[in-house]
C-alpha cells in the first residue's frame, strides 16, 4: 500500500529519501546527520543507504555550510542544509540573506540557487537557550527567499519534495514540538509543482482549509495548527463554528485563501509561536485590513509569543499560544 501512517518526522525523511533517489543532483550537509542522523533522527538511514557523498556530515559551522551549498547550487547541484536547531542559523543569516536571497536577481535570472535550508523551530521540547527559536520573520523580511512551514506529516512529505524541486532558495521551517505527531501519508503522490499551470495546489505558496466553519477564522501555521484546530473543538461544544485556515507559506503569503475565509466569517485570529511584535500575523492582519475592511465585524486579533527572549523550559508554557489564549481572543473577537 503506498499509504502510510508515520510521524511528522518520518514523513520528512521520506521526502528526503525520496528525492535523493529521484535526483542524483540531490544532497544532504549538516552537522551530525550522516551515521547518527540529526539530532532528532530525521536523517537516520540515509547515509548508509545513498552513501557519505551524498549526505555529508559536516563541520560545526552554519555559515560554511551555506556558503558551499550555495556554490554547489552554482554548479548545479540542489543541496539540502540542515540546522540543528533554530538558534544556530545566525551565524548563516549573513549568507542567507545578502548572498542566498539576492544572487537570482543580482545576476538578472541568469543564476538559480535552489538550496533548502531545513530549520528545526519552535519550543514546546523543555529545551535550553537558543534551542526554541521561531524566525520566520526575519527571513520572509527578506525577498527572494520562500519561507515554509509543513503541519501535518501528508504536508511535510509533499512541501519537502516540492522545496528541492523548486528553482527558488526556500527556508523549510519543521515543527520540532510536532515532530512525533502521526497522520496518513501517501507515497505515491505526485511531486507538487510550483507551476502556474499544473492543475494542483502549491503546498509553497497556497494555504489550505483545515476545518471549515462559519463564525470566525483561525489562522496558523507550523506548530500553532494543532492548537488552532483545538480550539476550533473547544469552541463547537459553546456553539460557535471556528474555520481554520492552515497558511503553509509564510513568504509568499496566500492572502486570498485567507481573505476568502475572513469574508464569509467576519472575524479573524491569526496564531503563531513568535512574537506578535512584527510577526507574520501583524502583516495578515493589516493585508486583511486593507482588502476585508467592510467585511470585518471586529479587528484582527494576533495571539502569538511576548516581545521578549523566549524563556526558560519551565515557564515556556506561560509563553507559547495555548487553546485558552486563542479561545480568549475569539471571546474579545466574538464580543463586537
Amino acid at each position: 500500500m503506498s499509504t502510510e501512517t508515520m510521524p511528522l518526522a518520518k514523513a520528512i525523511t521520506a521526502g528526503l529519501r525520496a528525492a535523493l533517489d529521484a535526483d542524483d543532483t540531490v544532497l544532504l550537509m549538516g552537522e551530525d546527520i550522516g551515521r547518527l542522523g540529526g539530532v532528532f533522527r530525521v536523517t537516520d538511514g540515509l547515509q548508509k543507504d545513498f552513501g557519505e557523498h551524498r549526505v555529508v556530515d559536516t563541520p560545526l559551522a552554519e555559515s560554511g555550510i551555506v556558503g558551499t551549498a550555495i556554490g554547489l547550487a552554482m554548479r548545479g547541484y540542489r543541496p539540502v542544509c540542515e540546522i540543528q536547531f533554530d538558534g544556530f542559523v545566525f551565524p548563516a543569516y549573513d549568507q542567507i540573506t545578502t548572498q542566498l536571497a539576492k544572487l537570482h536577481n543580482r545576476s538578472g535570472g541568469r543564476i538559480q540557487v535552489p538550496v533548502v535550508i531545513r530549520i528545526p523551530y519552535g519550543g514546546g521540547i523543555g529545551a535550553v537557550e537558543h534551542h526554541s527559536e521561531s524566525p520566520e520573520a526575519l527571513f520572509a523580511h527578506t525577498a527572494g527567499l520562500r519561507v515554509v512551514s509543513p503541519a501535518t506529516p501528508q504536508d511535510a512529505y509533499d512541501m519537502m519534495r516540492a522545496a528541492i524541486a523548486s528553482p527558488d532558495p526556500v527556508i523549510f521551517l519543521e515543527p520540532k514540538g510536532r515532530y512525533w505527531s502521526k497522520g496518513e501519508v501517501d507515497l505515491e503522490a505526485p511531486v507538487p509543482t510550483i507551476a502556474a499551470d499544473a492543475g494542483t495546489p502549491d503546498p509553497l505558496g497556497t494555504a489550505r482549509v483545515a476545518r471549515a466553519g462559519t463564525d470566525v477564522t483561525l489562522v496558523a501555521y507550523g506548530p500553532t495548527v494543532a492548537t488552532a484546530l483545538s480550539a476550533a473543538e473547544a469552541l463547537a461544544e459553546e456553539g460557535t463554528s471556528a474555520e481554520v485556515v492552515d497558511l503553509r507559506s509564510v513568504s509568499p503569503l496566500d492572502v486570498p485563501t485567507v481573505a476568502d475565509s475572513v469574508r464569509r466569517t467576519g472575524r479573524c485570529v491569526v496564531v503563531h509561536e513568535a512574537p506578535s511584535f512584527l510577526g507574520a500575523g501583524a502583516e495578515l492582519a493589516a493585508r486583511l485590513a486593507e482588502e476585508c475592511f467592510y467585511h470585518l465585524e471586529a479587528p484582527v486579533l494576533r495571539v502569538g509569543g511576548f516581545h521578549a527572549p523566549y524563556p526558560v523550559a519551565k515557564l515556556e508554557h506561560e509563553y507559547l499560544p495555548s487553546v485558552d489564549r486563542v479561545l480568549d481572543a475569539v471571546d474579545r473577537a466574538m464580543s463586537h
